[in-house]
């Protein structure tokens, strides 16, 4: 276990559970309905297995995390108890604070496609998404990770699930998405705008028109209440009337 801060400071005894590096991000995984130890590896890529099963053991004794067994299958499923699901409002906050006050610029050492995928695959509108069978295939041209500059990815709408694949599954597309890698991200992040990006031909849709129309309210690209990776509908509320406030400071300054 981690040497503490030494402090009987709520702070402190905070900054102990969660301050470790990959808590977070493994606590935001978890908050998302994730249970399952693949499920959980895949939102944190970066992080090693090995290091993943150490912090899942970590907050269990700390009280954040309970596992069982799987009913079927080997493996454990990861449940978050009361004191692990009270972290939320903590967590969709420093969200709001990195939206609204941190840099909007992404590096491109941060361009995942691999993570993009997987946070739009949790992140659907299912309830938009028409009954019919639907393949779209993503082409993203400037990956700065490995050796590769472009990856092809398959996501498949079907009886109101969704499945992705990075190996063509060999179904007819009916939308194809060319889009550069970080002007996909800033615009699922909220921060450019989908038409800006539509008009300079960073994101380009191919297809069936009346699909494509629907697309962006599928994958939440229009700047709705998601506004990107790790805040969810009640903090993107709180976002938005911090916004107001802004407004309503600047106009009284002002006046």
């Amino acid at each position: 276990m981690r040497k503490g801060y030494g402090q009987f400071c709520p702070v402190a005894k905070a900054a102990e559970v969660i301050g470790d590096r990959w808590n977070l991000l493994v606590l935001r995984e978890m908050l998302y309905g994730n249970r399952y130890f693949n499920d959980i590896s895949r939102g944190v890529p970066l992080m090693s297995r090995a290091l993943l099963v150490q912090r899942l053991k970590e907050l269990e004794k700390l009280g954040i995390v309970v596992s069982h067994e799987k009913e079927t299958g080997q493996g454990y499923e990861y449940v978050l108890t009361p004191a692990g699901e009270a972290l939320r409002p903590i967590i969709e906050a420093m969200g709001v604070w990195a939206q609204q006050w941190g840099s909007e610029q992404i590096a491109p050492e941060d361009l995942d496609d691999a993570l993009l995928m997987w946070g739009m695959r949790r992140r659907i509108n299912l309830e938009a998404i028409p009954s019919q069978k639907i393949v779209l295939q993503f082409d993203f041209r400037g990956l700065t990770k490995g050796r590769k500059t472009h990856r092809s990815w398959w996501m498949i709408f079907e009886a109101g699930e969704v499945d992705m694949c990075q190996k063509d599954p060999g179904f007819e597309v009916d939308v194809l998405i060319s889009a550069d890698l970080s002007a996909f991200t800033h615009v699922w992040m909220g921060y450019t705008h989908l038409n800006l990006a539509l008009k300079q031909g960073t994101i380009c849709f191919e297809g069936d028109r009346d699909l494509v129309r629907q697309i962006p309210t599928w994958l939440y690209l229009n700047g709705e209440w998601r506004y990107g990776m790790g805040i969810d509908r009640s903090a993107a509320q709180l976002m938005q009337a911090n916004k107001c406030v802004a407004m309503e400071c600047n106009e009284t300054v002002g006046a």
